[in-house]
């Protein structure tokens, strides 16, 4: 499924699978791809993202969905969807006629060999489920620096998380949950040598052109997301001073309205 960024669909025993309601974007990139022209958009009011949900639809499709939808939480560093799919699955053993752990095995990729084998084995890499590294979401634990890594650098980034772009970012990821969102213009880190230390440490990061980028009522609606389901506490709007940057404002205005 190469026009699917976010890694959502792919072909599963031979037929094509959404594996992953939570990275969808519905930008519909893979709609002009689909041969067959079965994919299409369906404008509704739709639910907030329930992972037992989605594991209860999944178990009609088999075993290896659900290996898929697991890999790509954990691929995505979604810990706490992960943990809830996996726990429905150990206490309902009776709505599915496969080994949980067998599931559990695929996912994180164990290998069950004698002690002769293990002489001579390496480490599984992790399968990469499809989706753009750039656009992959990932949190990062910050570290203190040491006394000679702080005399190195002037000030140490307070990024907690990626992707930033706010086309790129999935609204409902763990990360963003009762934080304290700062949606940023484009060019305002470059213009102000404090940022990360003034503006961005302790806040969740999103940013945007107001001016140069296509798509704004996706933007309006992932704030929107933002507010309603991941419950950020605060939303902190950073623009430069050019008239045509007050539409950041007007964005996070009418996704709040």
């Amino acid at each position: 499924m190469p026009n699917c960024h976010e890694g959502a669909l792919q072909i599963i025993d031979n037929k094509a699978r959404l594996i992953s309601d939570l990275m969808c974007d519905g930008l519909g990139a893979c709609i002009g791809h689909c041969p067959e022209e079965a994919i299409t958009f369906e404008e509704r009011e739709a639910e907030p993202y329930d992972e037992i949900l989605v594991i209860k639809e999944m178990l009609t499709k088999g075993k290896n969905t659900i290996v898929a939808h697991f890999k790509h939480l954990k691929d995505h560093n979604e810990t706490e969807y992960l943990k809830q799919g996996l726990d429905y699955l150990k206490h309902n053993q009776n709505a599915y006629n496969f080994e949980l752990t067998e599931v559990i095995d695929q996912v994180f990729e164990i290998e069950h060999a004698t002690p002769q084998q293990h002489q001579h084995s390496h480490a599984p890499h992790a399968a990469h489920m499809g989706a753009c590294p750039g656009s992959q979401s990932q949190s990062f634990k910050m570290q203190q620096p040491t006394k000679q890594q702080d005399s190195m650098v002037s000030a140490k980034s307070e990024l907690t998380h990626w992707p930033v772009q706010l086309h790129l970012i999935n609204p409902i990821a763990s990360h963003f949950k009762n934080a304290d969102l700062l949606l940023a213009a484009d060019c305002v880190a470059f213009s102000l040598g404090n940022f990360h230390q003034n503006y961005l440490k302790g806040r969740v990061l999103a940013i945007a052109c107001p001016k140069l980028d296509q798509g704004k009522e996706i933007y309006v609606e992932k704030l929107r997301k933002l507010i309603d389901e991941s419950k950020v506490n605060t939303i902190t709007v950073m623009k430069m001073e050019v008239p045509c940057c007050g539409g950041i404002l007007q964005m996070a205005m009418m996704a709040a309205k």
